[in-house]
């Protein structure tokens, strides 16, 4: 994907009768809405791939996806709502079209009204014993739901699902004590306190309880900004699942995750019990420098250098973060309860923040059994630095892991792909070049425009040895177009689950605040993130909802289950285009040969028998999604489900012979941070065992031998 600044000249004429009619009138939140609403539409219906016509097909999308977003596991509403709200199916393209927001302010005010009753509901329902020697059954599929018929039926509803939490509470516990009771007739002067069954299921109630004030109260910090931000969402996923609307918070946050860096203290903070409590210190961070904050302080006010301090005890997490985080050279004084119970004032100096987590990774991988040495890099996502402030690419890494794992000598390289959701188009392009002569690399197009092909104009290539891409179904968008590029090219072998993700659709960003050359006292706005582009293959076809099949299938968990683009609500549908000139690499001589002989590894290893047989028996689950509220029938399911899972527990098993380092060049700058030392070393231990890399190395071996 590449998210870029939108052209000024296209912006204004998007927005242009929004400039030339500034009201007034008193600034608030309405005023704000109807100009959110109005910019969003115009830069739809102008910059959109697909535009849909603001007509009732487009009001009854919104309305399901509203719904579904304020209540979609159907536990407020009754159908007498849906009823009433029924009535705006077809009337909600009127509304935006006059920035009304009736319907929004109809469906949140039922909802905000139903949420009183259940919550008064449940604590009612949890104020009293469950009977767990009760024959029922509960329905775990929610989309097999339908709307509580009246307050009784919904009151049910409540009741099953609040006892079966409880009862799954109160199984953990049980085991737990039995455990207990065990251990303690080894050991008779241990002492242990054992609780009653009624004590156990008091104590799963109070859980139980505790848990659903925790979720009404996060509920209840939501404000309007954040309702209509919801709204905004469901309008904009109307034309298609990755057109969004982004608040001005969760652009930062965005650009945050994409560039792996950002300007704060580098502490990640959760909040917990009315607290904000510090979770993690981020290594080389401002924090870890200063060595005073730890893990476990709770922030209790937040000032900027010597300016009197805010206190954050009741605020928003999202709040107060805004508050901690600022440019770096900056100070920050956090007052913190230490965990001795002591208050502290810690001074700060922001500073740049590296997640070097997710960041491209190399490591050797030794395979003693057919005598090869090969490079593995696993990279997470396309990172890149899309506010341009100094950040790392994805392709500029990759081209230096490649370039340090040709002078560790390897004789092949393992590109992992596999949970890679995408990025940046821009970097995926640059990237698949470092791999092919030069060429066409994806083709894109604009709505009602010829498709423009992508290239890679360098000439000559990083590296031409051997080469395998490792992809799975969580593979998507720039992981897509790299693996089909290097299979169109024939470039390198791909191996992977029987498909990848199968999204083919290209976003960028429109910034609001200078779309609208107005309402400077509206402004921040936000952003949204919109459809553009699709991609095609060089051979014409496309990835939208086909994903890439890889050269080599492996069994997965997910082999019998549905995955991916199609899934979503209102995807982009599939087509071709024209096929692009390009010349094949030769790096594959005989694919077919490579492909047989994995087919046969595959057929006789037990461990894809086994991962095979566990993807049927999810499938199966899936489909009669329901439990016991019986005890004795739960324990029995929960036996026989242990039993299975034992089945699979210990069959992922060291891949004899491979021994897994780290680069010679990387192992000053790993030694340099035990947390960085012990995350390298997890991720050795993850591949030591992984049974999908194995057969890839085998793989590997018999392209490197053909």
């Amino acid at each position: 994907m590449r998210y870029t600044a939108i052209l000024m000249g296209l912006v204004v004429s998007v927005v242009f009768f929004l400039a030339a009619t500034k009201p007034n009138v008193v600034v608030d939140n309405a005023e704000k809405d109807k100009v959110l609403i109005q910019a969003i539409l115009s830069g739809l219906g102008q910059m959109h791939y697909k535009p849909m016509e603001v007509d009732d097909a487009f009001s009854k999308r919104v309305f399901d996806l509203y719904i579904d977003q304020l209540d979609g596991l159907k536990l407020f509403f009754l159908q007498e709502d849906i009823d009433q709200l029924k009535a705006f199916e077809d009337q909600i393209d009127d509304e935006v079209s006059m920035s009304s927001f009736k319907f929004f302010e109809t469906a949140t005010g039922i909802l905000e009204g139903r949420k009183k009753e259940v919550q008064q509901m449940y604590q009612e329902i949890l104020a009293e014993p469950f009977d767990f020697t009760k024959d029922e059954n509960i329905e775990l599929n929610y989309e097999k739901r339908t709307f509580a018929a009246n307050a009784e039926e919904r009151k049910e509803t409540w009741r099953k699902r609040l006892k079966y939490r409880a009862l799954s509470s109160y199984v953990s516990k049980h085991n737990k004590q039995e455990k207990a009771k065990e251990s303690s007739k080894d050991d008779p002067k241990e002492d242990v306190e054992f609780k009653t069954k009624e004590e156990l299921e008091k104590e799963a109630r109070e859980k139980e309880l505790k848990n659903n004030d925790d979720w009404f109260k996060r509920m209840a910090e939501l404000d309007h900004r954040d309702h209509v931000s919801g709204y905004l969402n469901a309008i904009t996923s109307s034309f298609d699942p990755h057109t969004n609307y982004l608040a001005p918070k969760k652009k930062d946050n965005f650009d945050i995750q994409m560039s792996g860096r950002l300007e704060g203290i580098g502490a990640r903070l959760q909040r917990t019990d009315d607290e904000i409590k510090v979770v993690l210190i981020v290594p080389g961070s401002a924090s870890w420098k200063q060595k005073e904050l730890e893990k476990g302080d709770i922030i209790l006010k937040v000032a900027q250098g010597d300016e009197e301090p805010v206190d954050v005890t009741s605020m928003r997490l999202d709040d107060a973060v805004v508050l901690i985080r600022g440019k770096k050279g900056t100070e920050v004084r956090l007052t913190v309860r230490k965990v001795d119970g002591s208050t502290k004032v810690i001074p700060i100096i922001r500073d740049i923040v590296v997640m070097d987590e997710s960041y491209a990774k190399s490591a050797i991988l030794d395979y003693k059994p057919k005598g090869k040495k090969i490079g593995l890099i696993n990279l997470p996502k396309f990172y890149a630095d899309f506010t341009k402030t100094g950040g790392r690419y994805c392709s500029s890494d990759v081209q230096a892991e490649v370039e340090k794992l040709k002078a560790e000598n390897v004789d092949g390289i393992i590109l992992d792909l596999r949970n890679n959701g995408g990025g940046s188009l821009n970097d995926v392009v640059k990237m698949s070049g470092l791999f092919i002569d030069e060429g066409p690399i994806v083709q894109v197009k604009y709505k009602d425009k010829a498709p423009k092909l992508l290239k890679d104009k360098q000439v000559g290539s990083v590296y031409d040895g051997p080469f395998v891409i490792m992809v799975n179904s969580g593979s998507a968008s720039a992981s897509e177009i790299m693996a089909a590029a290097m299979q169109d090219y024939k470039r390198a072998v791909i191996v992977g689950s029987s498909s990848t993700f199968g999204k083919g659709t290209v976003q960028r960003f429109l910034d609001l605040d200078k779309a609208v050359s107005s309402f400077d006292e509206l402004k921040p706005l936000g952003s949204i993130k919109l459809t553009t582009q699709k991609f095609y293959r060089i051979d014409g076809t496309t990835t939208q909802l086909e994903g890439v099949v890889p050269d080599i299938v492996l069994p997965d968990r997910y082999s019998y289950i549905e995955t991916g683009e199609k899934e979503h609500d209102y995807p982009l549908g599939s087509d071709e285009i024209n096929k692009a000139e390009y010349e094949l690499s030769n790096s594959i001589k005989n694919l077919s040969a490579i492909v047989s002989a994995s087919k046969a590894r595959t057929a006789a290893n037990p461990i894809f028998q086994k991962i095979d047989q566990h993807a049927k028996e999810v499938k199966e689950e899936r489909d009669e999604p329901f439990s016991s509220m019986n005890l004795d029938s739960f324990l029995k399911e929960e036996k026989e489900t242990k039993e299975r899972a034992k089945a699979y527990e210990d069959m992922f098993v060291e891949v004899e012979g491979l021994i897994i380092s780290n680069l010679a060049t990387d192992q000053e700058y790993i030694s340099q941070d035990s947390s960085r030392i012990a995350r390298f070393e997890d991720w050795h231990e993850g591949l030591i065992s992984d049974v999908y890399l194995e057969e890839t190395l085998n793989i590997m071996t018999d392209l490197i031998n053909q």
